[in-house]
């Protein structure tokens, strides 16, 4: 499993690096909040502390929600209720206060694991809204039967619309899903890609702006 660690204390970060080395777990470890924002794409899990130099980790946590349900296991010395409420309020998917013993953190860290595998369903290979069929796999998009042609981008913007057809996506996470970075990609990209998307499809209706929020692709 690919965990990302966010530490910035270089002795707990080495022990724990060696410990989930030792049980089969490859970790980046990160020292800063903004870092987590940038890298928790390639990751399966989060270890996060909430004493980093640049941002609170809560702060950290509650952007992070806003455009991934990435697993995340807060570690930290903060132990007060107020903190531990806040963490979990904000989606934290398990907290633990330091010092936490090693074979504790890999039950936590496990059962977290199964845990999210039990609650995400196998995405479907194809999405239908309307007469608009958009094969994920192939990469290929037909209108009432007629192939559409687009770019790369156009098509993984719509991806990720149709892989939560009928719901409301954030702005920040089509662009963290399709940029890799929702807090540094260029946003006027995304009007941009989503009006030749409009036109190529020509079912402007099927694509809908939520203002202030973000989109839905269906209804």
């Amino acid at each position: 499993m690919e965990i990302l660690l966010a530490e910035d204390d270089d002795g707990v970060a080495g022990a724990l690096v060696e410990v989930l080395y030792d049980h089969g777990h490859v970790t980046r470890r990160v020292t800063r909040g903004r870092d987590v924002l940038t890298y928790h794409r390639s990751s399966d899990l989060l270890l996060l502390d909430l004493g980093l130099p640049d941002v609170d980790g809560l702060e950290v946590l509650r952007r992070l929600r806003a455009v991934s349900d990435l697993s995340v296991v807060v570690l930290t010395a903060r132990g007060d209720e107020r903190s531990v409420v806040r963490g979990l309020r904000l989606g934290a998917d398990d907290y633990l206060v330091k010092p936490v013993r090693l074979t504790e953190l890999l039950a936590r860290i496990e059962a977290v694991t199964r845990r999210t595998a039990a609650q995400v369903p196998r995405a479907a290979r194809t999405v239908r809204v309307g007469d608009v069929e958009i094969a994920l796999d192939a990469r290929q998009v037909r209108v009432d039967g007629t192939e559409v042609e687009l770019t790369a981008k156009e098509f993984d913007v719509l991806a990720v619309l149709a892989r939560r057809a009928g719901t409301a996506v954030s702005r920040e996470q089509v662009l963290d899903e399709v940029w890799g970075d929702a807090y540094h990609a260029v946003s006027r990209s995304l009007d941009v890609h989503l009006t030749q998307l409009r036109a190529k499809l020509g079912r402007p209706e099927l694509l809908t702006t939520i203002r202030g929020f973000g989109f839905r692709l269906g209804a």
